[in-house]
């Protein structure tokens, strides 16, 4: 199909800018990881008082395999830190520990866009590695048997591409709240000298980058391949 060229010039496009982003997000967090916390506090340590000083008691710091597998689990409550993030004391730690911890001071307070990411996640799940497939199929049925049951299969392929889409731009105001969370905390307690605060903040602005080009991504896909489906009708 002629779209599948411009498909391909669009996705490597939106791959090169993650790449990018993602390659400065790494050169960003090497960076702040030799900047030594003055206070001495490791990221787990961070992780507790920030939680302690928000009344949460009921959400636990475990450590997790590998490098930035940080997250926040709603399930079991807990804050899970990467070995290194968990263990380390340094800015670009701080700057994660305190991050996912705004994740849990979203889900103790019903921040409404948490609850609505966490719904979505089930059906996301699911959808997510069918969509395109659905779409493609549909197209070359459509065009081999004419406008019929191949076009309400792309449709469908579009829907589940749509939910997707609405995850990641949700998913957007989740991590930005939750870095600005941590990041006002970790100023009004004065956790951080001056430099130790500018690393963290630096090395957060960064790690939600990722997240806008992934968003972006999403979108530009189902826009493309709605394109496609709706052009074909004519």
């Amino acid at each position: 199909m002629n779209g599948m060229l411009g498909y391909y010039v669009l996705i490597g496009a939106i791959g090169l800018v993650s790449w990018l982003v993602s390659n400065q997000l790494k050169q960003k967090f090497a960076k702040y990881s030799k900047v030594q916390l003055r206070n001495g506090l490791s990221g787990r340590e961070i992780a507790e008082k920030m939680l302690a000083d928000n009344g949460i008691y009921d959400v636990e710091v475990i450590s997790t395999p590998g490098q930035l597998t940080d997250h926040y689990n709603p399930k079991n409550k807990t804050v899970n830190l990467s070995e290194a993030v968990y263990n380390q004391r340094n800015a670009a730690a701080a700057a994660v520990a305190a991050h996912e911890c705004g994740h849990a001071v979203q889900h103790a307070q019903a921040y409404s866009a948490l609850g609505m990411r966490s719904a979505l996640v089930p059906l996301v799940s699911v959808t997510s590695g069918m969509s395109q497939w659905l779409v493609i199929g549909g197209l070359v049925l459509a065009a081999g048997a004419g406008i019929g049951l191949g076009y309400w299969i792309s449709v469908a392929g579009l829907i589940f591409m749509g939910f997707a889409t609405l995850f990641s731009f949700i998913t957007l105001p989740v991590e930005y709240d939750a870095s600005h969370r941590a990041l006002a905390w970790l100023k009004t307690k004065n956790m951080l000298t001056p430099e130790e605060y500018s690393g963290s903040k630096d090395a957060l602005k960064w790690a939600a980058r990722t997240y806008l080009v992934a968003a972006i991504g999403a979108l530009a896909s189902l826009l493309y391949w709605a394109l496609q489906v709706f052009g074909s009708r004519n």
